[in-house]
């Protein structure tokens, strides 16, 4: 099954995500098709007092799907002290699997797995695998680096330095898809490191600052890390002068995505 639950989450907190997503089952007759982690934790860069943030696909009932009006294709609850958890509707969720978009493969590959009904895991991770390595999900990482880059760095000499870790992690993205583009990206900072070859002063940087952030929530303001911002000026040149050349999705995945949809639904509860 996708994800490895072997990051270990406390267990009066396990037990309360349990609940909750048993909860939202009930209170709004769905099935849970699979329940993960999907921030700072999942992505292997936690503080000490870091959110839960949970991420779950589901499924109605066969008729839900067949009516004219308009229904919705989320459920999020409240945030519950540093319990932030919502979910997808199955179409949905394959409608930007094919896409692709990488939020929903990062999902089906959390090493942080609440629930699961896993061969339905599995049949939605192996589709996503045919989507993964195309054109969008390029795009994506690009457009999010970017952004990051944009709003945390640029143009500042002093920068909050946790703000590096969510530039790097796209930014390896990137260069993972480049250098490895018949695997999947994986979810987690250690796992992307550990398949790249990146410079040592990078590595003893990151090494630096994973250690200090799993020791405390604020890692301070410091100067620019020239090695980290010349990595990241390299992939994103490299990812923009590329990207167009990529392929795009085929027409197949849609016709695929319909199939895996209608036997989702009509499983026996």
């Amino acid at each position: 099954m996708p994800g490895r639950a072997d990051i270990p989450i406390p267990q009066p907190m396990r037990a309360l995500i349990t609940q909750r997503l048993g909860e939202i089952a009930h209170d709004n007759d769905v099935r849970i098709l699979f329940a993960v982690e999907s921030g700072s934790r999942a992505w292997g860069f936690p503080s000490p007092d870091s959110d839960f943030d949970v991420r779950f696909v589901y499924a109605h009932r066969p008729d839900f799907y067949l009516s004219i009006d308009r229904r919705h294709d989320v459920i999020e609850l409240p945030i519950e002290g540093d319990l932030d958890i919502n979910g997808w509707d199955v179409k949905k969720a394959l409608q930007l699997l094919i896409k692709p978009n990488p939020v929903i493969l990062e999902w089906l590959r959390s090493p942080i797995v609440y629930a699961a009904d896993a061969p339905a895991m599995v049949a939605l991770a192996e589709l996503g695998e045919r989507t993964a390595h195309l054109r969008p999900s390029t795009h994506h990482y690009l457009h999010l680096a970017q952004s990051q880059l944009r709003r945390f760095i640029d143009g500042k000499d002093e920068v909050a330095l946790k703000k590096y870790f969510y530039v790097l992690r796209p930014t390896l993205a990137l260069r993972w898809l480049r250098t490895r583009p018949d695997e999947p990206v994986p979810m987690a900072l250690p796992e992307l490191r550990a398949g790249l070859d990146l410079p040592t002063s990078v590595s003893a940087f990151l090494d630096e600052l994973l250690a200090r952030k799993a020791q405390t929530r604020e890692l301070g303001s410091g100067p620019r890390i020239t090695q980290l911002d010349d990595l990241v000026a390299a992939e994103l040149d490299i990812a923009r002068d590329t990207v167009a050349e990529l392929d795009a999705p085929s027409k197949q995945l849609t016709a695929d995505a319909n199939t895996l949809f209608r036997s989702l639904v009509k499983q026996e509860w």
